[in-house]
């Protein structure tokens, strides 16, 4: 079900030459609708020069923190990024849906967390590490963050104040591709940059769990390396801020149609599609208000079930295999196969 809120902006604040944090204002009787755990991400929505534009952002505040903040960095051509960080004032609004995302972490007593993240790839994890410390009691986590150079490192000066707060809780570790810094490692996060902090520096600690955010080049370097080290499967969490644009399983989507049953919002509709067409783009060109995000496969805003007919996906690096088998599909990613098909966007 999809549910968008208004919110002000309750504050901007200038994070990098090119990033913002926005603060978002929070009524009281919204409280509930976005408590929400670390390391989940809201949908922001706004028209834009006449069109509407929908993006997901991680949430960097911690839960208990009373207040809702997202960071955004600015990309070539970003539409809504360049509007958040040129444009956007204390006091305007944004349309923002509820908290999202299953890239969590509940922390406990006396666990190790370890986490890698690059670029704005931070956002999620930083809101890890702040739940991690705000528990305190003999909970650690361990981060390994890596930038183009210092100007460039979100929160920056706030990673460097929880590192001395919390000196025997948070293990900092910078690491930059193109400038040499006294006390960071030079290059990018790739396996050798793993292997260094989790076979070596920090061998004799048994992390609960690993946290990783940022392109899929890293996250799947670093996953290798913490699977060579015993970290199992379950134990590996990762969100992906840009994948590849290497599709696959094109070669069983077909020229034919299907008839599409859509269960959103409690209510069912039925109409005939190409199987050539995604499944949520044919759902808002039928004039669905069918839930979704960056419509690229990184988020999972875009969840569905199909619960009759088979569909296939073109990409996906962020379902389980047992989410596939389930019926679980992502309607940007998904084509129908079958000449008849169901999906529930409500029962996820």
């Amino acid at each position: 079900m999809s549910t968008f809120h208004t919110l002000t902006v309750q504050d901007i604040i200038k994070e990098t030459a090119d990033a913002v944090s926005i603060v978002f204002s929070i009524p009281e009787h919204l409280k509930n609708d976005f408590s929400f755990d670390a390391g989940q991400y809201v949908t922001l929505k706004k028209e834009i020069n006449g069109t509407e534009i929908r993006r997901a952002y991680s949430i960097c505040s911690s839960p208990k923190s009373g207040f809702l903040k997202v960071a955004v960095k600015a990309v070539e051509n970003g539409t809504f990024s360049t509007y958040a960080t040129t444009k956007l004032q204390a006091g305007d609004t944004l349309d923002v849906h509820t908290p999202e995302g299953k890239f969590v972490l509940s922390s406990e007593a006396n666990k190790n967390y370890i986490g890698f993240a690059a670029g704005s790839g931070i956002t999620p994890v930083m809101s890890m590490v702040k739940e991690v410390l705000e528990k305190g009691v003999n909970a650690s986590f361990t981060l390994i963050y890596g930038n183009k150079t210092e100007a460039d490192t979100i929160f920056k000066n706030e990673l460097d104040v929880l590192q001395h707060d919390f000196p025997n809780n948070f293990n900092l570790h910078y690491v930059y591709s193109r400038e040499r810094i006294d006390g960071s490692k030079n290059g990018r996060i790739d396996e050798s940059i793993a292997n260094y902090y989790v076979k070596n520096l920090y061998k004799d600690i048994s992390f609960e769990s690993a946290f990783l955010c940022g392109p899929e080049e890293m996250i799947h370097s670093v996953s290798d390396i913490l699977k060579s080290c015993g970290f199992d499967n379950d134990a590996i969490l990762f969100e992906l801020f840009t994948a590849s644009v290497e599709e696959e399983n094109t070669a069983q989507i077909t020229e034919g149609n299907s008839e599409i049953t859509v269960f959103l919002d409690d209510e069912e509709t039925t109409f005939t599609m190409q199987q050539t067409d995604t499944i949520l783009a044919a759902s808002l060109r039928n004039d669905l208000d069918a839930p979704y995000s960056c419509q690229g496969g990184v988020c999972s805003s875009c969840l569905g079930k199909v619960t009759k007919g088979k569909a296939v996906m073109t990409k996906n690096s962020i379902l389980t295999d047992s989410e596939v088998a389930d019926g679980y599909v992502l309607a940007c990613q998904a084509h129908p196969t079958t000449p008849k098909i169901s999906i529930d966007f409500d029962d996820v």
